[in-house]
């Protein structure tokens, strides 16, 4: 798996691409996120929109992220789920823990509302 990140009106927003099944890659991206929140940051953007299938490991991940976050009074979005990834979060029913919003701008909208 692959990421980038960037700063959006005090929000970051990770772009993920390929497979989140956990591992170091997931690591990462939860470094990234602590970091920012180690900063005072707490809103994060989560574009999954290149993440081709997410196992258990990798919802472990998400719910990693969201938890840091909310635990500083913060939230996480996830920004444009593929088809097969949004049946996994009705499946798993994370689909009622989880913001999911279809593009930067209706994201940022719903974080900076917050």
């Amino acid at each position: 798996m692959e990421f980038s990140q960037e700063i959006i009106d005090n929000v970051i927003v990770l772009h993920l691409k390929g497979d989140l099944i956990g591992e170091s890659d997931g690591f990462q991206v939860v470094d990234a996120v602590n970091d920012f929140v180690n900063k005072g940051k707490n809103k994060c953007l989560l574009d999954i929109s290149g993440v081709r299938y997410i196992n258990s490991s990798g919802f472990g991940v998400l719910i990693t992220i969201l938890t840091k976050l909310r635990n500083k009074d913060g939230e996480l979005v996830l920004m444009k789920p593929s088809e097969s990834v949004q049946r996994l979060l009705i499946m798993t029913k994370l689909n009622a823990i989880f913001s999911v919003v279809e593009d930067v701008q209706e994201g940022l909208s719903k974080l900076n509302s917050i």
